[in-house]
């Protein structure tokens, strides 16, 4: 019997973390049959090797989101998938909330709106613009926990595998064709970590500054270089 959610984490170095990622999940499941699969793409599969949950779907997989979702894309049997990533954390009730979207039929996916997690008021600042953002645009990203209907995604041949911004040229490919996705209000919450490795404007301002030059024309693989 089919699973009717599939949950795919792309990880890369998640060892610490992983477990509390498939726990998370576990516990807003509830009577939901969520299958879990997780996507290695380190060469040393240091994240599968530390998963304690027997249940989980481990794949192995070359290094690259777009590659590693692709995989677990392939692996799966829900008629929904979930890509999230190992630092967020996916709202209560999340996945009724989609089961319901989905059977409505007047969407092929969508997203969650986004929370970062921390105490400086600059983390709600970002969370707020990019969940609006997304709704100006209708155009995601990837840490607000995109879902969509599995055999939509295969049909439209999945993710590019490209270094970054897979996420936001699977979005605008959806656009394109002119279908349909929801943003819903229920939050992801994602791990500020990066803001905090890096700086909060310093992070902030490379990512806008690679969007900007994407929606310029230059190419994913040449800002990749500037992407850590």
């Amino acid at each position: 019997m089919s699973s009717p959610i599939s949950v795919v984490i792309p990880v890369y170095g998640e060892a610490d973390g992983i477990n509390g990622a498939i726990r998370r999940i576990r516990a807003i499941s509830g009577g939901w049959n969520c299958e879990i699969i997780v996507v290695d793409g380190h060469p040393e599969r240091n994240t599968l090797a530390v998963i304690d949950d027997p249940g989980v779907l481990k794949i192995r997989s070359g290094q690259g989101r777009g590659h590693q979702m692709n995989a677990g894309a392939k692996a799966a049997s829900g008629e929904t998938l979930i890509f999230l990533h190992a630092d967020c954390r996916l709202p209560a009730g999340a996945l009724s909330r989609i089961s319901k979207v989905m059977e409505e039929g007047r969407c092929v996916g969508g997203a969650f709106s986004l929370r970062i997690v921390g105490e400086k008021g600059f983390f709600r600042f970002i969370g707020w613009l990019t969940t609006l953002r997304a709704r100006l645009t209708r155009v995601p990203y990837g840490d607000q926990g995109i879902f969509i209907r599995r055999d939509y995604f295969n049909a439209i041949g999945g993710y590019r595998e490209i270094p970054i911004l897979e996420d936001v040229e699977l979005m605008r490919r959806i656009r394109g064709r002119g279908d349909r996705i929801v943003l819903l209000p229920e939050v992801v919450l994602t791990s500020s970590r990066r803001w905090d490795h890096e700086g909060c404007l310093s992070r902030t301002l490379r990512n806008r500054t690679i969007m900007a030059l994407y929606n310029l024309g230059v190419g994913p693989e040449r800002l990749a270089r500037f992407y850590a």
